[in-house]
């Protein structure tokens, strides 16, 4: 008898252009999970939608965050890709779930705090809402695990109030997903303010960009922020130096204590120049099957096509069921 896998969901938003962070906090992990793990990962762009974007450039970074999620590694065949809007029970669920969702729950996300300052001329009803959205998109799928960074966790307890409350109102409906934050994942910071993380909202020097060419990212490199001690050291009040000793042993996984020794003597500009070498050689191969990728249009078409009507068919029997549940007429009238 063969045993049934648990199932994962996650997603990223097409609100910018991916970065190093992204790859060493989600992607990477992506891939090692789709051989263990039933796996659905989206582009999530309906959430972009609570920042006023540009049409035809959000969906150009619609379709290069797909390819990117392939170039990455993710394999089709093991894993549902699909984009978040193609799935309309993203949305249909999301209005129901509002109904079960208190204002006092959303007016504490913190993410809500921190977009309203950032877009004060914008404070919209979907940014209310979004944590709303996004717990429709991981209970559509019945998910065990959701791959999440510490930012997104309360966003994923809120989910899983909201599917208890539903469940104790109408009986065993959603699955009650558990955040999985993966204990190896290095946090990597900015290059300019290495006390907060790298953010695709930050400047160009402070974010090494996926796709960044060689010449970018060693640029990039050369610019970050150290200190004045001169000591290549991995504490906590060199968090430049520590920020760029994460970067490398993300990558190289080696452990700080072991770069550090070697580095024993030498400069920062000796560090500087081996995290701009292991960078460049760990995202190449990426890279390389990302142009390739978004050079073949008719294969990510049939692609996406194949995967949406995965999604779609799992997502349309959760959906169907809360229809049910809640009361709604049937879809099918005998």
């Amino acid at each position: 008898m063969e045993i049934q896998k648990k199932r994962i969901f996650s997603g990223i938003q097409p609100s910018g252009a991916l970065h190093l962070g992204n790859y060493v906090g989600a992607l990477r992990n992506w891939v090692l999970l789709q051989d263990e793990y039933d796996c659905y990962y989206a582009v999530v762009d309906l959430h972009s939608l609570t920042v006023r974007q540009e049409p035809k450039e959000l969906r150009k970074r619609c379709v290069e965050l797909m390819a990117i999620f392939l170039a990455s590694g993710i394999d089709p065949d093991k894993c549902t890709v699909f984009f978040q809007s193609h799935v309309s029970a993203h949305a249909e669920l999301a209005w129901i779930l509002n109904c079960y969702t208190y204002m006092g729950e959303l007016s504490r996300m913190t993410q809500f705090k921190d977009k309203s300052k950032k877009h004060a001329d914008n404070i919209n009803a979907g940014l209310f809402t979004y944590p709303v959205l996004m717990a429709s998109d991981i209970l559509l799928y019945q998910p065990d695990l959701v791959p999440v960074g510490q930012d997104q966790k309360q966003h994923v307890e809120l989910c899983r109030d909201v599917a208890v409350r539903f469940n104790n109102i109408y009986g065993d409906v959603f699955t009650i997903p558990e955040p999985f934050i993966p204990r190896t994942s290095r946090s990597i910071k900015s290059l300019q303010d290495p006390l907060h993380k790298m953010s695709k909202s930050d400047d160009e020097n402070s974010c090494i960009g996926i796709l960044d060419e060689p010449d970018v990212i060693v640029r990039k490199i050369k610019r970050a922020v150290t200190d004045s001690e001169g000591v290549i050291a991995y504490r906590e009040d060199k968090p430049g130096v520590s920020n760029l000793i994460n970067i490398h042993c993300a990558l190289s996984g080696r452990e700080p204590e072991d770069l550090v020794a070697e580095f024993e003597g030498k400069g920062y500009g000796d560090l500087k120049k081996a995290v701009a070498e292991v960078v460049v050689e760990s995202l190449k191969p990426m890279q390389d099957r990302y142009h390739q990728l978004i050079r073949d249009k008719a294969y990510m078409d049939e692609l996406v096509q194949r995967s949406t009507e995965n999604a779609r068919k799992v997502a349309s029997k959760t959906l169907y069921k809360v229809y049910r549940k809640v009361g709604l007429a049937p879809h099918h009238i005998d």
